[in-house]
């Protein structure tokens, strides 16, 4: 993919539904009493291999268009055991969710991703679960995938994160809903609370606190009958940072989701003088809607750490882009955990900035980026990561020669259309 500078981005668009909610509705459909018909559907690599691995459990899965997906659900004990591996591919997310149902489930399954899933830690999840009873090995002690689970006669645990992880928080509540007794999960930062919000509308019951919530076992899903998936804040925040750093720019992009725990990025932009609107429109499947307008800004070094870094962990490559057009020094701390996402994506975005001519100093826990900078040409990697391939991209409007991404396919992960969408602004 070839991006050359863009003397401004006008226009209206959408984007592709949210990755996390995808991934949720249809594991929570599959568990579920009764059918669920899933509108706004992601349809990328990852919600995909979600999808495939439910049906390698017996569950009736149709794709009637290529964002409607509809989830005949089994109910818990309608779940069969696979008769080959459940591979999840790049999907963080499939893998440590579905553990958590496999952890409850009494059969044998062996679950495989692809190399980049194959680097990622997974006992943050496996060790929890073996204290709750389920029995899984691996390599490394279970640590790693290829990872086999026997599952089962589960006990319900309390369990204080040391990060704040949505797939850690999410993985034992699925887990707990067939424990017995009450399952109580703490995290030091309250992260994405997807799975809180939507179990609700799948008839459980559950207790919130600021960074702890509960639920007791023996709790059957049942479908609400239809979830409606509102477009991927991640995903927008890319055309936002293109708006915020193009000249003359003015775009708005509708039906974004607004949750609150995802909404750290918009703060971030907004702390650093972005013109950014937002106007709720209204409320899907408990998750806030709105239309967003970014008009083009002068911008502004600012420090982001602690408890936002949760809020838009996700976003941090395209930041730190914005970040070298912005006057001053940008800090970013409490960032670790992105060491351990699809790629060590401290260390890739540093590298990729670099490239383009970016003064970027990698930290133990985030990034120190010098501006404001002017950016030149380069041929940049995505490095199989979704998320460093759009920030190198969004790069390439403004960077002297453009910016050619390698691997780029991987966008598609999260944002199919992504070049499509980005040529339709810049020719607004």
């Amino acid at each position: 993919m070839t991006i050359q500078p863009a003397a401004s981005l006008q226009g209206e668009v959408t984007v592709p539904g949210d990755k996390s909610i995808s991934h949720r509705a249809v594991m929570f459909g599959a568990v579920a009493q009764g059918t669920t018909r899933v509108t706004g559907f992601l349809p990328g690599a990852d919600c995909l291999s979600t999808i495939d691995c439910f049906r390698r459990m017996g569950v009736a899965i149709e794709r009637e268009e290529e964002t409607v997906v509809t989830i005949h659900g089994r109910g818990w004990n309608g779940l069969t055991e696979p008769d080959s591996f459940l591979d999840v591919g790049n999907s963080g997310t499939t893998i440590r969710l579905m553990l958590g149902i496999l952890a409850g489930s009494p059969f044998y399954s062996a679950v495989i991703g692809d190399e980049s899933i194959a680097r990622r830690p997974m006992d943050r999840v496996v060790e929890p679960l073996r204290r709750m009873g389920a029995q899984i090995e691996g390599r490394k002690g279970g640590s790693f995938t290829p990872l086999g689970v026997r599952g089962g006669n589960l006990s319900s645990i309390e369990h204080v994160s040391r990060v704040a992880s949505a797939q850690v928080k999410s993985c034992l509540l699925l887990a707990g809903l067939r424990a017995d007794g009450i399952t109580r999960i703490q995290e030091p930062y309250r992260s994405r609370d997807h799975t809180e919000r939507m179990l609700p509308a799948f008839g459980i019951e559950l207790q919130q606190s600021e960074n702890e919530v509960s639920l007791s076992g023996d709790q059957q899903l049942s479908s609400p009958g239809e979830v409606r998936v509102p477009g991927d804040i991640s995903s927008a925040a890319f055309l936002i940072a293109a708006a915020l750093i193009v000249p003359n720019s003015h775009i708005t992009i509708r039906n974004v989701g607004l949750n609150p725990t995802r909404t750290g990025i918009l703060d971030s932009f907004r702390e650093m003088g972005g013109a950014i609107e937002i106007v709720e429109t209204g409320e899907w499947s408990g998750e806030a809607v709105g239309d967003i307008t970014v008009t083009s800004s002068a911008l502004k070094g600012v420090e982001v750490k602690g408890d936002r870094i949760p809020r838009l962990i996700d976003e941090i490559p395209i930041l730190a882009v914005v970040a070298t057009q912005a006057n001053g020094r940008t800090v970013i701390r409490d960032a670790a955990e992105l060491k351990v996402k699809e790629t060590n994506r401290i260390a890739v975005t540093a590298q990729e900035m670099r490239r383009l001519g970016a003064v970027v100093e990698e930290t133990a826990d985030g990034l120190v980026i010098e501006g404001r900078t002017p950016l030149k040409g380069s041929h940049c990697n995505s490095h199989g990561d979704h998320r460093i391939g759009m920030a190198t991209a969004i790069a390439g409007l403004i960077a002297d020669g453009g910016v050619t991404v390698g691997r780029a396919g991987a966008i598609d992960i999260s944002f199919p259309g992504f070049e499509h969408t980005l040529h339709r602004l810049t020719n607004g």
